[in-house]
């Protein structure tokens, strides 16, 4: 089963979300604001994509941040504690494929999995 992680008002997510029902892909939709995030994937989700990728420095949030909180982000284990208390620094959606982990939404690349 394919597992779209994110925050539902997410316009990235929403569109995530619309394309995998318009292709008739089955997925469940795991809420970061209401089930948390889940602390066991992060470091798996760090692995497949680097953190980099997983932490987004572009977003309000990361902005919101004063030096310190994101100084703290300069290493994967720092990184990691930032998701857990801002899950909003995680770039979105987080998906579980089958056989793999993507960040973001990118039709073209996902039909090609299809």
């Amino acid at each position: 089963m394919i597992i779209v992680y994110g925050i539902p008002n997410c316009d990235t997510v929403k569109k995530a979300r619309a394309w995998l029902t318009g292709h008739g892909v089955a997925h469940e939709f795991h809420d970061f604001k209401k089930q948390g995030v889940p602390g066991e994937k992060l470091p798996a989700w760090g692995q497949a994509v680097g953190w980099d990728k997983l932490l987004n420095r572009q977003g309000t949030t990361w902005r919101k941040l004063d030096a310190a909180a994101q100084a703290s982000a300069a290493d994967a284990a720092g990184a990691q504690a930032l998701m857990l208390a801002n899950p909003s620094v995680i770039k979105r959606p987080v998906v579980e494929w089958a056989n793999r982990i993507t960040v973001g939404f990118d039709a073209k690349s996902w039909a090609e999995q299809l």
